[in-house]
């Protein structure tokens, strides 16, 4: 019986492991969140950047969109945001750039930086590739597109858009009011799946007793 619980015990610390390991995975990427988004409307648009690099700092951000006619940045104590626009006065792309004496996003860490954008384009989905630079010199594209239901390895953060009101943004790292909706949600994730390691691990445990029951008798 000893035997039987240790390796039940060893089985659900792997499957938890591997839970929080596929959470921690997801939550690398830099990623967007815009709850209630829509098609043609406009929206507070969250980008939410974690730093990677274990020795180096993030020390700017640059987000391309699909040339809008207004969008605003969130200021940001230690930060310098420039907006780029084409001819036409559309917006093309925001970046950000950490002032001189502020070291950055540290190894560890995420920084959010917030746009008020619109009027967003009439289709399902957009995206918007970034570029994170590293104290180091290391710049890192987040501009794969997810194709065939497959994440690439480095994707554009995206949204998806609905013509009611409602938008979905996969992990899509929120806006102050709506942070803790987000943080909410990430947590009950990590709390379902080690909720089911743990269902797994009480099922081999009962289906274990029960065969001992019958060796037994």
């Amino acid at each position: 019986m000893h035997n039987f619980i240790t390796r039940g015990t060893g089985t659900v610390a792997l499957a938890t492991g591997l839970v929080l390991a596929a959470c921690g995975s997801a939550a690398a990427h830099v990623t967007v969140d815009a709850p209630g988004a829509a098609q043609g409307g406009y929206t507070v648009a969250t980008f939410k950047v974690p730093t990677e690099s274990e020795t180096a700092s993030t020390t700017a951000l640059r987000v391309t969109v699909p040339n809008l006619k207004s969008i605003r940045s969130e200021p940001m104590p230690g930060w310098t945001s420039k907006i780029e626009r084409n001819d036409k006065g559309e917006t093309v792309a925001v970046a950000w750039t950490a002032d001189p004496g502020n070291p950055g996003v540290g190894p560890g860490q995420f920084q959010r930086f917030v746009l008020s954008l619109g009027p967003l384009p009439k289709q399902d989905t957009v995206s918007f590739p970034a570029l994170q630079t590293y104290s180091d010199g290391k710049v890192v594209a987040w501009d794969q597109p997810s194709t065939g239901g497959a994440e690439p390895e480095k994707p554009a953060p995206s949204l998806t858009l609905t013509a009611n009101g409602a938008a979905e943004g996969g992990d899509h790292h929120v806006a102050s009011g709506e942070t803790a909706d987000s943080e909410t949600d990430s947590v009950a994730r990590w709390m379902g799946g080690i909720g089911l390691a743990l269902s797994l691990f009480a099922a081999a445990l009962g289906l274990g007793l029960v065969f001992r029951s019958r060796r037994s008798s």
